[in-house]
């Protein structure tokens, strides 16, 4: 079985599946996908994800503001403590740094960083964390706010080793998604042989970032077998593999069965 680790399920192209979520689930689980961790990214998504994951058994929620939502203002860690109080809530987030798309004084950034991290600590559930152009920033925040404490995800990974490393050694998990297929990925390939198998992740970010051979087009969860091959292949190691140590690993992290 696999785990797709970051999804949008609220988010999906379901005309392919005569509108309906659950034959896309289905479909996933036909490839093998047996557990979804659906992630929210704006105040106005969280109900939405929640209400997925009340209607799947096999679906887990994450609560939380992505960091390039300006317009939804400051989320306090209280918000978030009340949101996580869920029993199908299992992770805070997604939530981080993106000096990509944000641009200029990105201080309330910062502190909505701070305010999912020590909501994660209050509450003891998993940051998933989204990092981009913002390394340096990302990692420092963590080690200030003691991110160590919640631990998590580092989520659709493509930084260096330095930082995969160091993300590590806060006990966080590193995910790969569809972009580790992408023809210009070697260096992030090249971290992803590098990642201890007890620390790794597969995701399919759906609907973004579909891996070959579907890039270009609306992902899916079930496309999350795609990115598990291709790392089962660049490690040297089987299909079956692979999914049975990512699956253990999310397990893990979120004490499930």
């Amino acid at each position: 079985m696999l785990v797709d680790s970051h999804c949008h399920l609220d988010r999906l192209d379901l005309e392919p599946f005569g509108g309906e979520l659950a034959n896309a689930l289905q479909q996933a689980q036909e490839n093998g996908v047996g557990r979804f961790l659906c992630v929210a990214i704006d105040r106005g998504n969280i109900p939405d994800v929640i209400a997925i994951a009340e209607r799947f058994d096999n679906v887990y929620a994450s609560v939380g503001v992505h960091p390039n939502e300006e317009e939804d203002g400051e989320v306090t860690a209280d918000e978030l403590i009340a949101l996580a109080n869920h029993p199908k809530v299992i992770a805070i987030g997604e939530t981080g740094l993106d000096y990509f798309r944000s641009e200029g004084d990105l201080a309330w950034q910062k502190q909505r960083f701070r305010n999912h991290i020590a909501a994660a600590k209050a509450c003891n559930k998993p940051l998933i964390i989204h990092s981009r152009d913002a390394r340096e920033d990302t990692i420092r925040l963590m080690r200030e706010e003691g991110a160590h404490e919640a631990g998590g995800i580092m989520h659709c990974f493509v930084e260096d080793w330095e930082t995969a490393q160091q993300a590590m050694e806060m006990g966080f998990y590193i995910s790969f998604s569809g972009i580790v297929t992408f023809r210009n990925a070697e260096p992030l390939r090249e971290v992803a042989r590098r990642v201890p198998a007890e620390r790794l992740l597969v995701e399919t970010d759906s609907p973004y970032l579909a891996p070959v051979p579907h890039r270009g087009k609306s992902n899916q969860p079930a496309y999350v077998r795609h990115v598990a091959e291709f790392l089962a292949e660049l490690r040297g190691i089987s299909f079956e593999e692979m999914s049975a140590l990512t699956t253990e690993n999310f397990n893990r992290l979120f004490g499930l069965e």
